[in-house]
Order: C-alpha cells, then structure tokens, then sequence
C-alpha cells in the first residue's frame, strides 16, 4: 500500500494489542530498509550528502543491532513504551527520523510534528516514506505531522502520550513543557548544547600529508553540513601540546579547510558573512578575542583570549575560534553540562581516556574523531534510546 504520512482520521494510534507492532517488529525492519535504500540511491545522496548518513543508519544490520540492545535483558521482558510524540527541531532536518525510527524499531505508536520551516532533505525523506510501500499496521500507527504554533494540539497530543521527546533550544523546551503530562508519562529532553574540536599539535605534525587533508575533510563536513548550527557541530577548535608557536599548524589547517570548501562547492551568503563579522567583533569587544582574520567569506577565524572564553553561542557558519591549551585535561575546567560532543586529531586513545575520566560524567556526552560529530548513535546526549523508548516487565515464576 502507499503509506501517507499525514495526521488524518483513518486509522487509530491506539489499534487493538492484536494489531500492534512488537520490539524489532520485522515488518518495521522491512519498511525502513526500503527507507534506506531510496535515500542510498545515488541520485539523491548527490543532492543531500547527509542523507547517506541516514541511509546507513536504517540499514537492517544496524536496525537489528539496535533491536539486540533493547532486547538483550536476562532479567525482564522488554515492551514498548506507548504512545510517543516527537518535536524535533527544524534547523537540522534528518534528527526527526533518528528519534522516530528508534521509537518505531521498538514497537511503539509515534506522532512527529515536522517544523513548516523543514525543507530540502526533509522534503526528500518524507517524499521516500510516502512512495515505500508498507504493512498497514505502520500507517495505523505512525504519523507526520505538520502544524503552526498551536497549544492546543500541542496540549493533546501530550496527554495522549507516555512519551514526550524534545529537541529544540531551551526556551523550546520550556515553552513545551508548559504543557502537562499525563501523571504516568515523563519528558526526554535534547535542549540547548555545544560541542568542540581538539587537534593535538604533536599529532598534526607528526602525521602524513594524505592523514592530515582526511582530517580536514571530516572536520569540514562535521562544520558545515546544516551551516555548524547542529548540537554536534564544532564551534571551537583547541589547538593541545603545542609547544612554541602554532602558527604554522593552524595556518595549514585553515588554508585545507578552504580548499576543501572550494571543491565542495559550499556558500555562505552575504548576509551570513556580515553576521559572523559583526559577532566575531563583538567576541573582540568583550576581550574574548585577541586577534581576528577574515581570509574569505566561508571562513571566520578568531584568536581568542584564553580556552575559558570559547563562545556557546551560535556565531555563523564558517566561524572556528581558536584556543590553546597545554594537555586535553587542561580542558576539563572549561566544560560542563551543555557540551556535547568533542571531535578529536591527533590524539592516543590513552589521552582520550584520561580526559573522559578527568570530566567524570560533569559535561562532554561524546568524544568522536573529526567526521564523526554527526553521526547519530543509538546512545545520544547521554540516553540509550533504545532503552529510552521501551519499557521493562520483570516476571518471577
């Protein structure tokens, strides 16, 4: 059948338990592969790279891997959850089927509020959901929607849910929490957060050419994919164990950078360049800044005045400040709860340890290698989402 992802009155998200999906329901598993396959095509993953990302993630190795880490429990049965409603945000426009495929693999029934502002690679998933064919038991109890700034659909829909999932910037999250749960349903919450690059000095140096260019490569697609304002874009870099002057390493990460921008054919508007100029002046105003450079409109680079004032803020697309410091632990008083994920060159897996350790849990959710920031993982912001979006029985015959 063609499934149409539409809010409508047929069908009804609260089917008979006879007709309901299970966790790792293979007709789910079947209906996400032929997902997958559409946005791998080559065509469309030409138009919309990030989609190929997406397309590997609904592969059914990875979806029956995600099964395996909701079932793998000795002590309980494992159900879905319920009903689960999704807000997720509108400026990065592949999450909302990250969180609704998780939440689909384990069986539940989903609504997704798709943002109205959600074009290009939104557009291109939610035309392969409708054209793949599908059991019917999927269209009863999945839904996309599309709605304004409406409370009082927002209102329903959170009291006939057992799970509320919320991306956004904190006030979206507080501005949605306004709206009250049913006693028995909780909040999963994506606020707010940054995240780093940390290039160790020793380590550009004493790595190849070709190792340095792939490093460059990924850094830029964890940049500038979704214009570096997604949770897990870079917004700093720190230059570690620099001993001397670093001028020289930064001079050649910036001038890859641009080259590899230029092949890829990225822009930034005008508009974007006068934005990060006008911020990057205000970082100089404050004393964060010490030193700014301007060598094209794609790329901002700004001097700043110590690693304690790195900017949380999203301050335009092509904009990379940059901090020194002496060891990644040297870092660990300048992190906290909003950070996010650190992409890593250069460094010993002993030194990425130690750092991790050093935070003890207090900030910093993912340490990655540059290209990897946006990979999804079935474990994000410090959920495991599989867990997350089931619930346990425990049985003692």
């Amino acid at each position: 059948m063609e499934l149409k992802f539409r809010f409508g009155a047929e069908g009804d998200l609260t089917a008979p338990s006879g007709d309901r999906l299970t966790v790792g329901d293979p007709r789910m598993i079947d209906f996400l592969a032929k997902v997958a396959r559409k946005l791998l095509a080559p065509a469309v993953a030409r138009r919309h790279p990030e989609l190929g990302s997406l397309g590997y993630f609904l592969r059914p190795a990875e979806l029956k891997r995600s099964v395996e880490r909701m079932t793998a429990r000795t002590d309980a049965l494992v159900f879905p959850r319920g009903n689960v409603f999704h807000l997720p945000p509108a400026n990065v426009d592949t999450i909302f089927v990250y969180s609704w495929a998780i939440s689909a693999l384990a069986g539940n029934h989903n609504v997704v509020r798709i943002s109205s502002r959600s074009a290009g690679a939104a557009e291109v998933i939610l035309e392969a959901l409708n054209e793949t064919e599908a059991d019917p038991v999927i269209a009863r109890t999945q839904r996309m929607v599309t709605y304004g700034h409406d409370d009082a659909i927002t209102a329903a829909l959170s009291r006939w849910c057992d799970l509320r999932v919320i991306w956004g910037g904190d006030t979206a999250v507080d501005t949605i929490r306004r709206q009250p749960l049913r006693p028995s349903a909780r909040d999963l919450t994506f606020p707010d957060r940054t995240s780093w690059a940390v290039l160790s000095v020793p380590g550009w140096r004493a790595a190849d050419p070709a190792a340095r260019r792939a490093a460059v490569v990924g850094f830029a697609n964890d940049a500038y994919w979704f214009d570096q304002a997604a949770c897990s874009s870079p917004r700093t870099v720190f230059l570690v164990g620099g001993e001397g002057d670093t001028t020289e390493v930064r001079a050649e990460f910036l001038g890859l950078l641009l080259e590899v921008v230029d092949q890829r054919g990225w822009t930034v508007d005008p508009a974007m360049a006068v934005e990060k100029r006008v911020n990057a002046y205000g970082l100089a105003a404050t004393g964060a800044a010490t030193a700014l450079d301007f060598p094209d409109n794609r790329i901002t680079a700004v001097t700043l005045a110590g690693s304690e004032r790195a900017p949380r803020r999203w301050i335009g697309a092509g904009a990379f400040p940059f901090a020194e410091v002496g060891s990644l632990v040297d870092l660990v008083p300048a992190m906290n709860r909003q950070d996010q994920t650190v992409s890593h060159f250069g460094f010993t897996p002993a030194e990425l340890r130690a750092f991790a350790t050093e935070l003890g849990g207090r900030g910093v959710d993912r340490i990655v290698p540059f290209g990897s920031a946006l990979t999804f993982g079935a474990v994000w912001d410090g959920y495991d989402l599989p867990a997350e979006f089931t619930r346990l029985t425990t049985l003692h015959p």
